[in-house]
């Protein structure tokens, strides 16, 4: 083996400078750079896996980007919207750890940005790896050799299908020369918060022989949050939620104020054993895990009919939901002469339990609810999620002008869940004072839904690549995919039922017979065409034609009973034809109880160039994603609740810039630069649900073509300058500034149903770095100027009404961090 030396942050970040895969971070490189000399200006050559070769990123006729670990390090990247904030094409709505965060590449969005509850899987357009396992999770950024990003579909190099871009966590496995202990530790303080938050874990490896490592790494989130539920009511269905706001004592007997409501603490981490008893066999098992306790939004009532601040929740209760991962993978490659064969086997648990305030909804339904004076609801979900999957690979390595990748992938997943809605104290109050009858059972569950959904799925992928002549290359690949999707879904109202209803375990939800309406199964066929050539030695030009494919899902939710007019009509789902209404047109135009699969068909024309001996890079390319039957967000005609359907046809159309110049040895910039436009090409009737004012009537609005997709700036871009000090301690000193600019982003498709469009905004992170080798320190400054930043918004204003004196507050604002101010620590012992 050969022997590995003592690596410092300061002589990793200079094996990971590559503005030409990312304008902020590069990425460590496997093997051995090209190391240049300590005076030259020119960068490093760095090395990626992304196409399952090592190849220079500018050697690589794709649009790639990847973070390297040091530079994760040095930045403090927890997550990854602080590392993508700075990937052209790209865009993360940041709605805080307790909300799902949705991936959208360029522009491949049609969901309102709202509160995302529900949402764990990323948005779908964009297929994650934890090593080689397909999983999605917004994983803590610790102890990863690099983090990849691939624009546009990769099905046909990747088992997991994606409909527009794959992201890859890589993390730094077992190594047999090393034996080393790394601690770290941050501190840090929001400016809206009470008081300090920490990040403090370790990392080892231990080589047990030269053929057999262990590595492990642990650590501990406890993030003091910093938005204010300054509304909590003391005891639902007790307590007032509407006190007299004059009068403070009327205030406190019914309300208790909570600071700093929206923290999170979290332990992630893993242990891998590694073991490559010869030369050509290297096998490493996983243990990935990941637990957060989260007590609530990160948002801002301010947009609502309460008074509240900038960093203010109006919601009555608190929302804490408990989430945790695991992952248990084996990976195993071998050389066996004329092609490595690699194998990935993943077995993943994902389960959450949350609560949520659900009053404004109920409220909003006009069923009666608002009668009661002291009414407050809340929820409580539960979700269970399991999945197994395999992917074997081979992929060519002799000599030769072809070159080839061949491989299978199964997947078997299955997601449980169930939805209790509570009403505290609301069916004694409307039968004593209307005689409603209503089930007065003692947990006031007034509401219980299940869902159960299996999905299998199988496909073989590969490619061909043939080397023309040195300078001309051609790439064909294909996919051949097929699934079968089952589901069954459930609701129940036990203020209807006898006083003995029970509600289903999870594991009797899982139990339950699946509904053959909602039945899903496709195959078929998808392709990709690349050709390469080099102009120069340093000019690389490329065109590649890609499809993408992603599949169709049940929504979850029970079917409607036929309509009756002397019936209220629940939270349920139509069919397509089925009438809910007394008129004539009062029929379903869509199914309400699932969506198919969708499918993307993208164009991209790049270049990738190095100018001044190495110093300038330059890296560009134009676009053109045509998107079938695209997955968008509407709503139930009854009850309001969020569901997807198929539109007719989207496209999205742009360009991505990025450019460095390492202007000297101890300085370098880099900037990014992207334009994306993305619109229906087709009308959807009744795409976007809005109401009918005074009251909470639904309406809907019809998607036009032409109308803007939301989700998604037009405009990005990034700039970022590092520039290192020598000392004569052989310490080193590293001043970082980084600035990027969002535009303007629609929260729901062509700015309809009086939604609200998010102003732009630039955000200026800075760090001053402390390099000594085996230990450093950082004081960085993130969101320098303390901008406020909505990403995203639930609800309109059309929603700021009062029913029977309760305020609707279900129009608010999900809020980036304000101004944050710490420091980090790291020290080595061993090599």
């Amino acid at each position: 083996m050969p022997a590995k030396t003592k690596a410092s942050l300061r002589s990793r970040l200079a094996c990971s400078i590559s503005a030409l895969a990312l304008p902020l971070a590069g990425m460590s490189a496997i093997g051995t750079a090209q190391a240049q000399d300590n005076n030259s200006s020119s960068q490093d050559v760095i090395v990626v896996t992304a196409t399952r070769r090592a190849e220079g990123v500018q050697d690589i006729p794709l649009n790639i980007a990847a973070i390297g670990g040091a530079q994760i390090e040095e930045q403090g990247f927890e997550d990854l919207a602080d590392a993508l904030a700075y990937v052209p094409g790209i865009n993360i709505v940041d709605r805080g750890g307790r909300q799902g965060n949705p991936i959208i590449v360029r522009g491949l969005n049609a969901d309102p940005i709202n509160s995302g509850d529900g949402n764990n899987d990323g948005g779908g357009t964009v297929a994650t790896y934890l090593g080689e396992i397909p999983l999605f999770i917004d994983l803590k950024l610790n102890d990863l050799e690099r983090v990849e990003v691939l624009l546009g579909p990769q099905g046909t190099l990747y088992g997991a299908g994606t409909l527009g871009g794959a992201i890859r966590y890589l993390p730094n496995r077992p190594d047999f020369d090393s034996n080393m202990l790394q601690v770290r530790s941050s501190f840090y303080q929001y400016s809206e918060a009470e008081s300090l938050s920490s990040d403090i874990g370790f990392t080892f490896n231990h080589a047990v022989s030269d053929t057999f490592a262990i590595r492990g790494s642990v650590d501990v989130l406890q993030d003091s949050g910093f938005i204010d539920y300054n509304y909590r009511v003391r005891e639902p269905g007790v307590s007032n939620p509407n006190p007299d706001f004059n009068d403070p004592a009327d205030v406190a007997a019914n309300l208790v104020p909570t600071q700093d409501a929206d923290g999170e603490e979290a332990v992630s981490g893993r242990i891998a054993a590694r073991w490559a008893p010869t030369d050509w066999l290297d096998a490493t098992a996983t243990y990935y895990f990941q637990h957060q306790d989260i007590e609530g939004r990160q948002i801002s009532s301010r947009r609502s009919p309460i008074t509240a601040g900038g960093y203010e929740s109006a919601l009555r209760v608190l929302e804490p939901i408990e989430r945790n991962n695991e992952l248990f993978a084996l990976e195993v490659t071998a050389d066996l002469g004329f092609a490595e064969l690699t194998s990935a086997t993943g077995f993943g648990r994902y389960d959450e339990d949350g609560q949520r305030d659900q009053t404004d909804l109920l409220i909003s339904l006009e069923y009666s609810y608002e009668a009661f004076p002291n009414f407050t609801s809340f929820t409580h979900e539960l979700e269970e999620d399991e999945f197994f999957n395999q992917e074997i690979r081979l992929v060519s390595t002799y000599e030769s002008q072809f070159n080839w990748i061949v491989g299978y992938y199964y997947n078997k997943a299955e997601f449980v869940g169930s939805s209790e809605e509570y009403t505290p104290n609301y069916a004694e109050y409307v039968n004593d004072n209307f005689g409603f009858g209503l089930t007065e059972n003692p947990t006031d569950l007034e509401y219980f839904s299940t869902a159960n959904t299996q999905l299998t799925e199988s496909a073989f992928f590969g490619e061909l690549g043939w080397d023309i002549t040195d300078r001309l290359s051609v790439t064909v690949g294909g996919r051949y995919y097929e699934y079968e999707l089952e589901s069954v879904s459930t609701v129940d109202f036990p203020l209807f039922e006898a006083p003995t209803y029970t509600p289903m375990t999870l594991d009797e939800i899982r139990d339950l017979a699946f509904d053959p309406a909602l039945a899903q199964s496709d195959d078929g066929f998808l392709y990709k065409f690349n050709i390469a050539y080099d102009l120069t030695d340093d000019i690389l030009a490329y065109f590649t034609v890609s499809e993408g494919y992603r599949i169709g899902a049940s929504n979850g939710l029970g079917p409607c009973p036929a309509y009756d007019p002397n019936a209220t009509q629940g939270a349920c789902a139509l069919a397509p034809g089925q009438q809910y209404g007394p008129n004539a047109g009062d029929i379903a135009q869509f199914d309400e109880r699932q969506f198919g699969p969708d499918q993307t068909t993208n164009y991209e024309l790049g270049a990738k160039t190095t100018w001044a001996d190495g110093a300038v890079t330059l890296n560009g390319a134009i676009f053109l994603v045509e998107w079938t039957d695209p997955q968008v967000s509407s709503a139930t005609v009854n009850a309001n609740i969020p569901i997807t359907v198929n539109a007719a046809g989207a496209e999205s159309k742009g360009f991505e810039l990025q450019g460095s110049w390492q202007v000297a040895h101890n300085f370098e910039l880099r900037g990014t630069y992207s334009f994306t436009q993305s619109e229906l090409t087709a009308d959807v009737p009744f795409l976007v649900r809005t109401i009918t004012t005074p009251g909470f009537g639904s309406a809907f609005e019809d998607g036009q073509a032409g109308d803007r997709l939301p989700g998604s700036p037009e405009t990005q871009a990034s700039a970022f300058g590092r520039y290192t000090t020598d000392l004569a301690s052989g310490a080193q000193l590293n001043y970082n500034l980084g600035i990027s600019y969002t535009g303007d982003i629609l929260t729901r498709t062509g700015g309809r149903g009086s939604s609200v469009t998010l102003d732009s905004y630039f955000v200026a992170n800075g760090s001053i770095n402390y390099d000594a080798g085996d230990w450093g320190a950082t004081l960085f400054i993130n969101n320098i100027g303390n901008e406020y930043i909505e990403t995203g918004i639930r609800s309109t204003p059309l929603s700021n009404q009062a029913v029977e004196g309760h305020p609707v507050r279900s129009h608010y604002a999900n809020v980036a961090p304000p101004r944050t101010i710490g420091v980090r620590f790291y020290y080595q012992f061993g090599d």
